[in-house]
C-alpha cells in the first residue's frame, strides 16, 4: 500500500474521531443546559451553581489558597468587615 494512501486513510479516520466526538460533546452540552434549566425552574440560582461545580474541581488545597487570596484582597479594599 503506498504511504500516501496510508496516510490519507488515517487522517480521515482522526477526522471522522474528532467529528463524532464534537457531536458528543454538543449532545452532554445540550444535557447539562437542560438539568440547569430544571434547577432553574425548581427555584435554584444557576450562577451559584455553576460556581459550586466549578469549586468541586478544585482539589482542597488550591480551593483554600484561593479563598485566603480573595480574602486578603477583600480586606485589602475594606470590604470585609
Amino acid at each position: 500500500m503506498d504511504a500516501s494512501v496510508v496516510a490519507k486513510e488515517q487522517l480521515l479516520s482522526i477526522i471522522e474521531r474528532v467529528e463524532r466526538l464534537e457531536e458528543e460533546k454538543k449532545g452532554i452540552s445540550d444535557d447539562i443546559k437542560e438539568v440547569y434549566a430544571e434547577a432553574k425552574a425548581n427555584g435554584y440560582d444557576t450562577k451559584v451553581l455553576r460556581k459550586v461545580v466549578s469549586i468541586r474541581k478544585q482539589d482542597a488545597a488550591e480551593r483554600e489558597e484561593q479563598d485566603a487570596i480573595l480574602d486578603l484582597y477583600l480586606t485589602a479594599l475594606g470590604m470585609v468587615k
